[in-house]
């Protein structure tokens, strides 16, 4: 497979080594060059073009947001913003999604050395997924660069011999590369009556807060970032805090939610197959399970694990999504009741909804 070519800019020549370094011990991806600002980075694209671009935010002679617009208004290539997200950052990089930015990052932690690690997983895979979505080519088999761990890791598998002692429904929801405009549309089609809803959407620590109050403005259910033992309620979605777990649990005839820390479950934290599997055992066959676009196969175990409890599960189809990775890895494992369009996915769940 060939390589992904990618080009690097950001005023921080710290930065720059560290991402450079990063990138380049993965296989799948050769580092082109760095740029320490959009005017080197143009004279280096005169010469090569990269395919994913990673672009700070903050930056002298021209910011990262207007070099955004300017490549997707004359060369579309796609960006992968790399931002510490502190303060106002958090709503530039929302601004800079809107702008056409696939997917935003945290900057390398130079911490201790497992978060360096968990930092090289997030950003190498980032940069890979975002190669994938201009050709819109599926997506192959992505090449493990460190290994994976299910969500064994952070909830026991779901027994399915226990009784369950109520009858109301709750959603579930994983998504990732192209989630963000996936989530949106899915929940300004919901009315304020819609069953609960719990969201897994891999994003980092510090974004999920502004994402959820964007949401909740556009859409009749409130939206809002989950905090621990949150009560999953009709007409709210609880959307998982970046960098950190969220399970469904449930307390007699209530459910709530865990947010939890744990290592990554299949290279992300979030994780779609924590909740997925929290929703199996606590939930059953009175949850509904989506599964939207997105790179890799994290939830497609945990779908699975719903659809043999008894759950009514759904995948986002292959025309609809951005990166039809998760989706396809749950349907091969034959854990989807239904493949739809991202458009009908809220019909589809009130449907369901009033007839079980």
């Amino acid at each position: 497979m060939r390589k992904v070519k990618a080009l690097i800019v950001d005023d921080s020549a710290l930065v720059r080594q560290t991402l450079s370094e990063i990138l380049s011990s993965d296989t799948r991806i050769e580092v082109m060059g760095l740029a320490s600002d959009p005017y080197a980075a143009a004279e280096k694209m005169r010469h090569d073009i990269p395919d994913v671009i990673t672009l700070d935010v903050e930056m002298p002679r021209m910011d990262g947001l207007t070099f955004l617009k300017k490549i997707m208004t004359q060369h579309p290539i796609p960006v992968v913003i790399c931002s510490s997200l502190a303060g106002k950052g958090t709503e530039t990089a929302m601004k800079a999604l809107e702008y056409g930015a696939v997917e935003v990052i945290h900057k390398p932690s130079l911490g201790t050395k497992q978060m360096l690690q968990e930092s090289k997983t997030i950003i190498c895979d980032a940069v890979v997924a975002a190669s994938r979505v201009q050709t819109k080519r599926k997506v192959a088999e992505p090449l493990l660069v460190t290994p994976k761990l299910s969500a064994d890791a952070v909830i026991a598998k779901p027994q399915h011999d226990k009784v369950l002692q109520t009858t109301e429904k709750v959603v579930v929801v994983g998504a990732s590369t192209g989630g963000t405009e996936a989530l949106r549309i899915f929940l300004e089609a919901l009315p304020a009556d819609c069953p609960g809803i719990v969201i897994v959407q891999h994003m980092p620590e510090g974004f999920t807060a502004a994402f959820s109050k964007r949401l909740d403005g556009l859409c009749q259910v409130t939206v809002k970032e989950a905090s621990d033992n949150d009560t999953v309620l009709p007409g709210h979605a609880l959307i998982a805090p970046g960098n950190r777990h969220l399970l469904l649990k449930r307390s007699g005839a209530r459910y709530y939610v865990e947010v939890k820390d744990g290592p990554l479950v299949s290279r992300h934290r979030p994780s779609v197959d924590v909740l997925f599997r929290s929703a199996a055992r606590y939930a059953g066959r009175n949850a509904i399970g989506v599964i939207m676009t997105g790179m890799g196969d994290d939830g497609a175990k945990g779908m699975q694990e719903m659809h043999e409890a008894g759950a009514y599960t759904i995948a986002q189809d292959e025309k609809s999504c951005i990166v039809f990775g998760m989706p396809a890895e749950a349907i091969k494992l034959g854990s989807v009741d239904k493949v739809i369009g991202l458009e009908v996915i809220s019909r589809e769940i009130m449907m369901e909804y009033t007839r079980r």
